[in-house]
């Protein structure tokens, strides 16, 4: 019996790793089109994001199979129910990832150049969602809070785009509408740290049977 859940929470791990690395190439897609100004690459988004959709229904029913059948207990069942609340935050990370993709067309051929930062937010988002998920697979706490003390490098770049882009509005106001448009694109990038942020502190759930969520109420 055990090494039947053995098998089943190995699958696990490896769909969740599967679902990570389309949510990295979802996220560096979308950076990509935007800096390139390629409107074939932001179509090539959805396909992803549709991709981290199945996923999520794959994964969903492996943790299903393995409560019914395995009845696992203490820190095994900790890990299937984390992996159900993650895989929710991951399959809103391709949303998001699919939403900048859909503001690409409306920037004319802009490319976002005048913010350089947006390029190293997006990498800082992306390395926190490949984080958190390695952390899950290797059950390492240290792994886990550093992602979430990575969050404010996230914030802080989000704060510095909002003032660099308020700045451009007071310049030129004919920029204010692609101004927003960058705005927009900043903040989904800022959810998706957030929701990599989340990852990890259900990684720390698994772990320690502690949510930090509910440690803050």
């Amino acid at each position: 019996m055990r090494n039947r859940f053995d098998e089943q929470l190995s699958l696990l791990n490896k769909e969740l790793i599967e679902m990570g690395s389309l949510c990295e190439e979802v996220i560096s897609l979308s950076v990509t089109s935007l800096v390139e100004g390629d409107l074939s690459k932001a179509k090539g988004v959805a396909r992803i994001d549709n991709e981290i959709d199945q996923m999520e229904r794959q994964i969903e029913s492996i943790c299903l199979k393995m409560l019914l059948q395995q009845q696992p207990v203490a820190h095994d069942l900790r890990q299937i129910s984390a992996a159900l609340k993650m895989i929710t935050d991951m399959e809103r990370i391709g949303d998001q990832a699919a939403d900048i993709a859909e503001i690409i067309p409306f920037l004319n051929g802009r490319t976002g150049s005048e913010c350089e930062d947006i390029r190293l937010m997006a990498a800082a988002a992306a390395g926190m969602v490949t984080d958190s998920i390695d952390a899950y697979v290797k059950q390492d706490v240290d792994m886990a809070n550093n992602v979430i003390l990575r969050d404010d490098v996230v914030d802080n770049y989000f704060d510095k785009i909002k003032k660099s882009l308020i700045s451009m509005i007071s310049s030129n106001p004919e920029d204010g509408e692609y101004a927003i448009d960058l705005m927009m694109i900043v903040k989904y990038f800022e959810r998706i740290g957030d929701h990599a942020t989340n990852i990890a502190e259900w990684v720390l759930f698994s772990v320690t049977g502690v949510h930090k969520g509910a440690q803050e109420l």
